[in-house]
């Protein structure tokens, strides 16, 4: 899902210190495209979007931080934390989150790494592959699908895996809503985890 467009200008919500000089971040930048977490206004998950995005939210008092991830956004008269965690002040109704069963999903949840090698690939570089096969009555589900390199699915072929010798690195899984935004951030952020409930 997509968080709304609240509308209104940019400039005309930011400090004018920022106005005149412009803004930037420390170390080398990327802090305004780390993953942020934004929660309702009842503190239930519901989207991840980039640092830079989640500050435009804060500054235009649509959302509040409720964690930092320990950078700032610096310019002439002015620095700002940049948030891990925000919350929306308004609450939104949102419809029943669910991830749909796809390759894109699949390589997400498994973070772009062969299941079977452990070797993390580009997209076009990896396939889907039936842990039990379909030609043996192995389904098409989130937890019979596993991401393979080329090399392994070849490998594997239509074999199972006590045939080939070969089983995922781990057991396939249908991620609830809350753990697929953590997948989706593509890193461990702990200041996320009792947001979503992990121990």
């Amino acid at each position: 899902m997509r968080l709304h467009n609240f509308g209104g200008s940019i400039r005309s919500h930011l400090p004018a210190g920022m106005l005149a000089s412009g803004m930037h971040s420390d170390g080398d930048g990327h802090a305004l495209h780390q993953p942020v977490l934004v929660l309702n206004a009842s503190y239930e998950p519901i989207n991840v979007c980039a640092a830079r995005r989640a500050i435009v939210l804060v500054l235009k008092g649509v959302a509040m931080t409720e964690e930092e991830n320990g950078h700032f956004l610096h310019a002439a008269r002015v620095a700002i934390r940049v948030p891990s965690v925000i919350r929306l002040l308004e609450y939104r109704r949102i419809p029943h989150q669910s991830r749909a069963l796809s390759r894109k999903n699949i390589l997400l949840r498994d973070r772009n790494t062969c299941q079977y090698c452990s070797t993390m690939l580009p997209s076009g570089e990896l396939t889907l592959d039936h842990v039990i096969p379909s030609s043996r009555g192995g389904p098409h589900s989130w937890l019979n699908l596993v991401t393979a390199c080329k090399r392994c699915n070849t490998k594997k072929g239509d074999y199972t895996p006590e045939e080939a010798e070969m089983f995922p690195m781990r057991r396939p899984y249908k991620p609830s809503y809350t753990l697929f935004l953590r997948d989706i951030s593509g890193m461990k952020q702990e200041e996320w985890d009792e947001f979503l409930g992990v121990a």
